[in-house]
């Protein structure tokens, strides 16, 4: 039996093995004949985008609930190699070491968030990065109403003003005071601007939004270490919290150095527009850990907005490079921005030039329906549907709900 191995399950990985079950049974292929193996380092899909919440019940989707009906084998592993020259995986399987050989590989391990080297960071912040971290955010913020009261119980320190750190700041009001009834201060601080990557017609609009929400805005912020009682900045001023949030760079699974092939600053490998890595004959990669020019001219951005299409023809084109047909490039001429706000709105930009074409309610309309419908697998467990989902289509871009 030959075999197409898929490494990880987030947006870009669970399609990826979709549409690998799909083009195989286009062609009648059994998975006796050609087997897609799923390997993650859990049993769910997770809903990232979304840890920012405070409600997370419904941002796991069970992997055995999407691709046990169409023929995909999942394996909880954690990958620890890549031996390109021998087509395997090395994982580790509950304290033993597991290879698994492939015909076909889709690398879809994703990125992970960068934690530099400032004193007592990795000791006393969070992060919403996983579902794991982001519950432990959410377990501490309830457990500040039994501490004494204080400005330190009840202030919250965001580092990063990109979009995962506005996104967490803004929901940060409302989930301070509900944990301890108190007056919350959230200040949200980064070394460059508030929203640098936005344009400055949608800052425009964010800066005042999160003002508007009691949330303070520290740009050319640089903090220096971090203790139990807070945070010390380059000036030498010390912010008094409990709660400190790091939200600030990502970088593609370090799993990446395995291929030998040039990385980009973040750590992602290059892949043609069919998404097979630059310079191999047998492996692919999607999602965060890939680099291509998406339109032609722009690089694809960490983003469910990509991984989802990258995954999708990764795993067709696995199948149809496997079987000698012809591959499916990709291309996405279209890029969209839909950035929470909290209780204010959101901000909805088009094109990279970041054009702000929605706000307030009409934005966070749409942003609910991609965030809790669009970027969902089908949960129906019905093979027809998931499959027709997988198909390696590029979707029309959403549009506002006036």
């Amino acid at each position: 039996m030959q075999r197409i191995i898929v490494l990880g399950a987030g947006f870009a990985g669970l399609w990826a093995a979709a549409a690998a079950a799909r083009a195989l049974d286009a062609r009648g292929i059994a998975p006796s004949e050609v087997g897609v193996t799923m390997v993650n380092a859990t049993p769910w899909h997770s809903i990232r985008v979304r840890n920012y919440e405070a409600d997370l019940s419904d941002t796991r989707v069970a992997l055995a609930d999407v691709l046990e009906p169409i023929g995909v084998e999942t394996r909880v592993a954690d990958v620890t190699d890549i031996r390109v020259a021998d087509r395997a995986v090395v994982c580790a399987v509950q304290g033993r070491t597991e290879t698994l050989g492939y015909d076909r590989l889709v690398f879809a391990l994703g990125s992970r968030l960068v934690w530099p080297g400032i004193p007592g960071l990795r000791d006393y912040a969070f992060d919403v990065d996983t579902y794991d971290s982001a519950m432990r955010l959410g377990a501490h913020l309830t457990g500040l109403r039994a501490k004494p009261q204080g400005a330190a119980r009840d202030t919250v320190l965001v580092i990063g003003a990109g979009l995962t750190g506005i996104e967490a700041a803004a929901e940060m009001p409302a989930r301070l005071r509900a944990a301890t009834g108190g007056t919350p201060r959230v200040i949200l601080a980064d070394r460059a601007a508030i929203g640098s990557d936005m344009g400055n017609d949608a800052i425009g609009i964010i800066v005042p939004a999160l003002a508007s929400l009691g949330i303070e805005c520290r740009p050319d912020t640089r903090v220096t270490s971090i203790g139990a009682s807070g945070a010390v900045l380059a000036t030498g001023e010390h912010i008094e919290a409990e709660t400190i949030v790091w939200c600030a760079g990502m970088e593609a699974s370090p799993l990446t150095a395995c291929f030998p092939v040039a990385r980009d600053r973040a750590g992602r490998v290059p892949v043609r527009p069919t998404l097979q890595i630059d310079g191999l004959a047998a492996e692919f990669a999607a999602g965060d850990a890939a680099c291509f020019a998406i339109d032609g001219t722009h690089e694809c951005v960490m983003s469910c907005q990509h991984g989802r299409p990258m995954g999708r023809f990764a795993g067709h084109n696995a199948v149809c490079d496997l079987l000698g047909d012809p591959m499916l490039p990709l291309r996405i001429d279209w890029y969209t921005t839909i950035l929470d706000l909290g209780p204010w709105g959101a901000v909805y930009t088009e094109g990279r030039s970041r054009r702000v074409v929605a706000q307030r309610a009409a934005a966070k309309r749409t942003k609910e329906i991609i965030n809790r419908q669009r970027i969902y697998p089908p949960r129906s467990r019905d093979r027809a549907e998931i499959l027709a989902a997988a198909a390696p289509v590029v979707q029309a871009p959403p549009t506002y709900v006036g």
